[in-house]
C-alpha cells in the first residue's frame, strides 16, 4: 500500500512565546518492510533545525524559534510504500527466552517502569496466563487479546502522562495506554517488549486518492528470536495499514513533538493527521 501522510501539530500560546526549543519525531522510518519515498518537515515560524537519529534509530528534527510568536506549527509530510508481511517467530521456549544471554541482551526491554507497570491485579492474571502457556509466543498473543477485550477505547479518557495501572483501573484509554499495558504485562513474565509509534490508515479498504482523517497510533513488538509486532488496540499484527515512525521502551522515548518555551501564559497542543492511499 502506497500511503501519503500529512501530520500537522504544534502549540498555541496564551500570550506570546519569546523563544521555543523543540524536537519532533514525525519522520517515518525506512525498514525492510516500508520504504520512505519522500519526507519533509516544515516549521512555522522559520527555525534553526538539526536532524539526527536517536539511540533507538528514530529520526529526530530538533529546532529553535527565537522570534516572538503566538503559535508554532510543525507539518510533516511523507510518502511511504508499505509491504509488511505477517511475521512468524522462532517459537522460543521459556527456557531459551529466560536464559542469561537473552535477558542480558534485551535488558532495556525488560524494565518494569512506573509508566508501564499494570498493577498487582493484572500482573497476577498475566502470571497465570504465562504458567498455562506452552511458549512465550502463546502467552504474548493471549495477553494482547486480553488487553484488547478488557479495555475500552475512549478518546480523551487519558493523557500522555497517564500510567498503565491508572488506565487499567478504569478499563478505558487509547492506543498508548493499551501499548503500555501490554508492554508491562509481557515484561513481567520475562518477554522483552518495546513500544512502537506511527500511523494507522483507519479504513480497512481505503479508496485510492481519498484523504482520511487519522491520528498517531501505538503498538508493541515482542521478542521471539525476531521482533513480532502486535497491535493490542485492534488485536492484529501490524500490516500494510501501519506506518512506523519511532520505537523505544515506552511512550517517553517516542513523543511526536515536545519542547519548552519562554514567555508568558500557557500553551495548548493541536494535532491533525491525514492519510491518503495513492495506489
Amino acid at each position: 500500500m502506497l500511503l501519503r501522510i500529512v501530520h500537522k501539530t504544534g502549540y498555541e500560546y496564551a500570550g506570546h512565546a519569546s523563544a521555543s526549543y523543540n524536537e519532533a519525531r514525525m519522520t517515518p522510518k525506512t525498514t525492510p518492510h516500508q520504504q520512505v519515498l519522500h519526507t519533509r518537515v516544515e516549521i512555522s515560524p522559520s527555525a534553526w533545525t538539526h536532524t539526527y537519529n536517536d539511540y533507538w534509530g528514530t529520526a529526530v528534527t530538533t529546532f529553535e524559534v527565537h522570534d516572538q510568536h503566538s503559535e508554532m506549527t510543525v507539518t510533516a509530510s511523507a510518502t511511504v510504500d508499505v509491504q509488511r508481511p505477517e511475521v512468524q517467530g522462532n517459537s522460543l521456549t521459556w527456557e531459551q527466552l529466560r536464559s542469561a544471554e537473552e535477558q542480558a541482551d534485551k535488558s532495556e526491554y525488560l524494565q518494569l517502569s512506573p509508566q508501564v507497570n499494570p498493577g498487582e491485579e493484572l500482573l497476577a492474571r498475566v502470571a497465570k496466563i504465562a504458567e498455562e502457556s506452552a511458549t512465550p509466543g502463546d502467552c504474548a498473543r493471549a495477553v494482547t487479546a486480553l488487553i484488547h477485550e478488557d479495555m475500552n477505547y475512549v478518546s480523551g479518557a487519558t493523557g500522555v502522562s497517564t500510567r498503565a495501572e491508572e488506565a487499567w483501573d478504569q478499563r478505558k484509554g487509547v492506543c498508548q495506554d493499551m501499548a503500555n499495558l501490554t508492554i508491562g504485562c509481557l515484561r513481567s513474565v520475562g518477554i522483552p517488549t518495546g513500544y512502537v509509534s506511527g500511523y494507522l490508515m483507519p479504513k480497512r479498504e481505503p479508496e485510492i486518492g481519498v484523504p482520511y482523517k487519522g491520528e498517531s497510533h501505538a503498538w508493541v513488538r515482542w521478542w521471539d528470536g525476531v521482533w513480532i509486532g502486535a497491535d493490542p488496540t485492534n488485536d492484529i499484527q501490524p500490516g500494510n495499514r501501519h506506518v512506523e515512525v519511532a520505537q523505544g521502551r515506552q511512550y517517553g522515548d517516542v513523543p511526536p513533538l515536545r519542547g519548552i518555551f519562554t514567555g508568558t501564559g500557557t500553551s495548548k497542543m493541536f494535532v491533525e493527521v491525514e492519510l491518503t492511499r495513492l495506489s
